[in-house]
């Protein structure tokens, strides 16, 4: 295989992998965490507020488990 091969197959690897580097130099990694962990705070709020009496069910039959 050639250069020009390699680049064409594995593309999307190498510029992820790249991408990767960048972030953990930058330390950017701790800001992305940060951002995921509210979004996903904000989805698992909604779902409860949305859905109160099928979390309640669910949450009160896990406890029972325990």
């Amino acid at each position: 295989m050639n250069l020009k091969e390699i680049w064409n197959h594995y593309k999307g690897a190498i510029i992820g992998i790249l991408i990767a580097f960048l972030i953990l130099i930058t330390r950017l990694h701790d800001l992305i965490l940060a951002i995921v962990i509210i979004v996903l705070g904000a989805f698992i709020g909604n779902y409860v507020q949305q859905n109160k009496e099928d979390v309640k069910i669910k949450l009160k039959s896990f406890i029972d488990k325990m």
